[in-house]
């Protein structure tokens, strides 16, 4: 009993480090990257937008962005029939919505940015920066929200989780 208790507490701490890990990265985005570089002359932005979204794709991203909804689905799995499986649920239903933005907005503007070529051989950096912007940001706070419910949620589990000990 005591190595399954260890399995489902287990999933259930990745699915908590790994969602707020995701939380923590657009909350960064939120408050200070997309800040910072709204002080920036266009060209610079779109530099460092393409730079940044070139640099993210590696492991460490893949756990936490990733990650986060394996470990909730496998602690979901392990934990039916619990008192936890109502807030693991919520986390899910939360995070897959932020990914459903995710993949359905900041994705494919961060691929137009590719699209639209070498930042340094654009004739119109500005309307480059105008078609990105604002959309981008709108919908990362959308985002930052819901994976800080999504992680607010597994600590509610974990909460539930600590009282069935």
């Amino acid at each position: 009993m005591t190595d399954v208790l260890t399995v489902r507490g287990g999933f259930l701490a990745l699915a908590v480090l790994a969602t707020g890990l995701a939380a923590g990265l657009f909350y960064a985005f939120s408050v200070a990257v997309m800040r910072g570089l709204a002080s920036t002359d266009d060209r610079t932005f779109v530099i460092a937008m393409r730079e940044i979204n070139i640099k993210i794709l590696n492991g460490l991203f893949a756990f936490s962005f990733g990650g986060a909804m394996v470990f909730t689905l496998v602690a979901l799995g392990l934990n039916t029939g619990e008192r936890t499986v109502w807030w693991i649920v919520a986390a899910a239903v939360l995070y897959a919505i932020q990914l459903g933005i995710t993949f359905g907005v900041n994705v494919p503007l961060n691929n137009a940015l590719v699209a639209d070529g070498d930042p340094e051989k654009m004739t119109d950096p500005h309307a480059v920066r105008v078609a990105f912007e604002a959309k981008w940001v709108r919908w990362n706070h959308v985002r930052t929200w819901l994976c800080l419910a999504a992680f607010v949620s597994l600590i509610g589990a974990v909460a539930e989780y600590g009282r069935s000990l």
